[in-house]
């Protein structure tokens, strides 16, 4: 099957799938593009080609982008494969595969060593940082204090405090959310920190 007919075959299973998935007719989506239902079922079967102004128009009244409905479903492996750093004792699971909004990035953390200390370990960037425990105890390093996180509770704060992390008394596990500048610092491997 040529590309361009298995992404033509993708489009359109989308904009079926969509419109099925918000328990709306051939009817109810023609109301919301102005195409009429006949157009719209033959656009879902194959019968008709689509064009622009008719996928621009079916996109915004499925409340979609039209990258969402052509991007390539690609043969990306949906197992999210941990990524380990031993010299910090983190491993850590990206659970985003794309920045999410505002070029955040959500991954899961496994802490094996206390939070590193001194100057040099303390670490400042633009932005905004935000975990909770899922498991253990975590304790965070902002400047001169040390806050410990048990588990359940959550932690917000500038990066423009230095900081650190990491297990207290025992492996954690923490649900990040970062910003970009905290993805770069907190979770790539094999970078210069």
């Amino acid at each position: 099957m040529k590309q361009e007919d298995e992404v033509d075959r993708l489009v359109r299973a989308r904009i079926r799938g969509l419109r099925v998935a918000k328990g709306w007719s051939l009817d109810d989506l023609s109301s919301r593009c102005f195409l009429s239902p006949s157009t719209l079922s033959r656009i879902e079967t194959g019968h008709r080609r689509i064009g622009l102004d008719q996928l621009t128009a079916i996109a915004r009244a499925l409340g979609a982008t039209l990258d969402e409905l052509v991007e390539s479903a690609g043969d990306d492996d949906v197992v999210i494969r941990p990524q380990h750093d031993q010299e910090r004792g983190r491993t850590f699971w990206t659970l985003n595969r794309q920045d999410g909004p505002n070029g955040m990035t959500v991954a899961r953390v496994r802490l094996t060593r206390p939070a590193p200390r001194g100057a040099d370990a303390m670490k400042v960037h633009p932005g905004h940082d935000w975990f909770t425990v899922t498991t253990g105890t975590v304790e965070l390093l902002l400047a001169e204090r040390v806050v410990i996180v048990e588990e359940g509770h959550a932690a917000s704060f500038s990066t423009m405090v230095p900081h650190s992390f990491g297990a207290f008394d025992g492996p954690a596990e923490i649900l990040a959310v970062l910003d970009h500048g905290g993805r770069r610092v907190h979770l790539e491997v094999g970078e210069e920190r």
